[in-house]
């Protein structure tokens, strides 16, 4: 599957991943599955925030589609900021070997190591989440997981990989576009939402994103749309 398509992007692990998102409430709750992905419910009701986008309220269904992509970027996140902080570090540390026989082998090594450290987590994750991080890998590193195979393996199994993803719905040379996507825009919101209450840490997007410039265009074309 494109899990293991996506191991190369991964250069180290570090032992507890998921340090970077803080703990929920010790309030004892129960769970609901929706595609893999959880909500948290109290007794039979699933418990939605009050969500607001483009100073306008949601419906039912809006919230718990809201909330569910909010889950899927909160699982994935951490992924892609680790795979941005692992290309810088094993860029540099390719410009620090001389010879194209020691950038091979330094290579094999850490693709053999990330084959058996991180697989396993990659395997656990949904059809959905798996394309929400193929779009954050883009936004962290500038770089399309396309690419980014391609560059560390060889373009024909780049190729295939991409082919093979597809059949999970996942297109591996998708690109983060939040002033096109609204998807895109939804997930941005989220991560700023997230980076300004501590609940996820924060990493520069590989091209800067002006997080108010977005809403405010976001919030014209709604505008315009209900002329």
């Amino acid at each position: 599957m494109f899990k293991k398509l996506l191991i190369v992007v991964f250069f180290s692990l570090p032992s507890l991943i998921f340090s970077q998102i803080t703990k929920d409430s010790s309030e004892k709750k129960d769970f609901v599955v929706v595609e893999g992905d959880t909500l948290t419910m109290y007794g039979d009701t699933i418990y939605i925030e009050e969500v607001q986008i483009h100073n306008q309220k949601m419906d039912a269904e809006q919230k718990k589609q809201f909330m569910l992509l909010q889950n899927r970027v909160y699982r994935v996140y951490p992924y892609a900021k680790i795979a941005s902080e692992r290309l810088i570090s094993l860029n540099a540390n390719m410009n620090k070997l001389k010879s194209n026989k020691e950038k091979k082998r330094y290579q094999k090594i850490v693709e053999n190591y990330m084959e058996n450290e991180f697989k396993a987590q990659l395997k656990k994750l949904s059809r959905k989440q798996g394309q929400i991080l193929v779009k954050l890998i883009h936004r962290q590193t500038g770089i399309t997981t396309f690419d980014l195979i391609k560059e560390y393996k060889s373009g024909w199994k780049a190729f295939w990989s991409n082919n093979t993803a597809k059949l999970f719905d996942i297109n591996l040379k998708t690109k983060f576009t939040p002033y096109t996507n609204n998807e895109d825009y939804l997930i941005e919101t989220i991560l700023f939402r997230a980076f300004n209450k501590g609940r996820l840490i924060e990493q520069p997007a590989s091209t800067p994103i002006d997080y108010e410039e977005l809403n405010n265009y976001w919030q014209q074309k709604a505008i315009e749309i209900k002329k």
